[in-house]
């Protein structure tokens, strides 16, 4: 297994130990049993829980990331093409195990100084989105929906069946065009 994908597979347990057991629960130990590493593989590629989770944050910020970008790439209509591919992308979020959810919570519980860089991306996307040739308060209202819905999803704050949230989003995509 090359460097990268051990490194992976500790990303992924160290996601699965907060999304399972919650982000009080992250230590290197449980980490390293999730991963079937040992705790000195683990900290060959992450010294410490502090740079652990900022690997974790920054992997899973730039896929996250760079899903928005290659949909709004791939766009066929031009108009609206930045309010779908964030909706497009939080709603694949939601139902990612391995999303970037994971690593909100655990920046937001433990070292939310992080979160910089996701912060400052935001302050583009909301620059696109309100020239996404659409009302900007239209595709912002979107934006926030979005975000509720993920963020309702994200800390089961009344969260919805399957069913009513694919609807959601299907309306929140159909306000793009």
């Amino acid at each position: 297994m090359n460097i990268n994908s051990k490194r992976t597979v500790i990303l992924t347990a160290a996601s699965f130990v907060i999304r399972n057991q919650g982000v009080e629960r992250l230590t290197l130990e449980a980490v390293a049993r999730e991963a079937g590493v040992s705790k000195g593989g683990l900290l060959h590629h992450f010294p410490n829980k502090n740079a652990l989770i900022q690997g974790l944050v920054e992997d899973l910020t730039c896929g996250f990331v760079t899903d928005v970008q290659d949909r709004a790439a791939v766009s066929v209509t031009e108009q609206g093409k930045w309010s779908r591919a964030y909706t497009e992308s939080v709603a694949c979020d939601i139902k990612d195990v391995n999303g970037i959810s994971t690593a909100l919570t655990a920046a937001l519980f433990s070292k939310p100084e992080l979160l910089g860089k996701l912060q400052e991306q935001y302050t583009l996307w909301q620059k696109d989105i309100e020239n996404d040739g659409i009302d900007p308060v239209r595709s912002t209202i979107i934006r926030l929906a979005a975000d509720g819905l993920w963020f309702s999803e994200m800390f089961s704050l009344g969260n919805l069946d399957a069913e009513l949230r694919e609807k959601v989003i299907q309306e929140l995509l159909e306000m793009t065009n």
